[in-house]
């Protein structure tokens, strides 16, 4: 079996020098970590995770559980997630837990089953009222909207802030019937909640009267789902000149629709939505959107799941990540 010493003697450097490259420490410069590196690779070194757990009590293994991996919101989300852990010494596993509790107790298990150091949850479908998941002392950070009571370190998105930002911005661009393309309220997301409330807000502080007509709740936070509702916004009859959706990717089925029925973003109707994902600067017209700050909630997120790893007793913290409004074409 080759050993760590075998590495350190083929790259020419000390078995110290090789755990900190192995367990991705500071102190080792870039060249040194390259041929320790290629040394690891040349003999077929292998770390014997069982022995180091033992050892230090840790995996160096962080969970992200998110509820869909295949939505360019948390690929995006979980790739910040990666880098910020891996510069702190920790690799990262992500579950998709399908945005149901059910789901998401099973990624709080799973973290414990497999023993991950810390477990970073966009929690969904957990009910904040109840007392599941359980308390204990294995460091979980919820990320999401759902509150816990102070139960957990939470970082929570500036829903009902950005999305008032937002609506006042398409009616600053001089829209006076905004249509908000949005989940259905009667679904207790508190997300969908918290950004209506800030649409409806931003409506009333200028004095203009909400229309029910232009609220569109769907079925699923979809781009097709966004597309049938420009549909149904044109067929309605009702005048609309301005679309708030509830997040980027219900914006982009709602251009797709504006253009199947004949409506020009941003001449007829001015767009906006909610996340900033990558695809949205590319589209054309390029959508404007809320920017909540994704690289600084993956580094708060980390600091305080590693904070939590290293002292489980501390005081649980809430955080609001900023954001930016981030204006492009779809409303100038």
């Amino acid at each position: 079996m080759v050993t760590m010493d075998d590495v350190a003697r083929l790259a020419g450097v000390s078995k110290m020098t090789v755990s900190n490259v192995v367990n991705n420490r500071g102190g080792v410069s870039e060249p040194v970590r390259r041929r320790v590196r290629e040394a690891i690779e040349r003999s077929g070194y292998r770390v014997n995770v069982s022995a180091r757990t033992l050892r230090s009590g840790r995996t160096g293994v962080i969970g992200l559980a998110v509820p869909e991996i295949d939505r360019p919101y948390f690929g995006r989300l979980a790739s910040h997630v990666i880098e910020r852990a891996r510069r702190r010494g920790f690799h990262v596993a992500i579950e998709q837990t399908g945005a149901a509790a059910a789901g998401e107790i099973d990624a709080i298990a799973h973290a414990r089953t497999l023993q991950f150091d810390g477990l970073i949850l966009s929690a969904v479908g957990l009910d904040g009222r109840d007392r599941t998941p359980p308390e204990g002392d294995h460091p979980i950070v919820m990320l999401g909207e759902q509150d816990f009571g102070g139960r957990f370190d939470h970082i929570a998105m500036p829903n009902e802030e950005a999305t008032a930002a937002a609506t006042a911005h398409l009616l600053d661009r001089g829209c006076r019937a905004v249509a908000h393309v949005t989940g259905r309220l009667d679904w207790n997301l508190n997300m969908v909640n918290a950004r209506h409330r800030g649409h409806l807000g931003a409506l009333a502080a200028r004095g203009v009267e909400a229309d029910p007509a232009l609220h569109v709740g769907l079925d699923a936070l979809t781009m097709e789902a966004g597309r049938a509702a420009a549909h149904r916004l044109a067929a309605a009859g009702r005048p609309f000149d301005g679309v708030l959706a509830v997040t980027d990717t219900v914006a982009l089925g709602v251009l797709r629709g504006l253009a199947d029925v004949g409506l020009r973003v941003p001449d007829d109707v001015r767009v906006a939505g909610f996340d900033d994902i990558a695809e949205a600067a590319y589209l054309v017209p390029a959508l404007t959107t809320v920017a909540p700050d994704h690289a600084w909630m993956a580094e708060k997120a980390v600091e305080l799941v590693t904070e939590r790893i290293a002292d489980p007793g501390r005081p649980t913290a809430r955080y609001v990540a900023p954001y930016a409004l981030v204006i492009r074409e779809s409303t100038r």
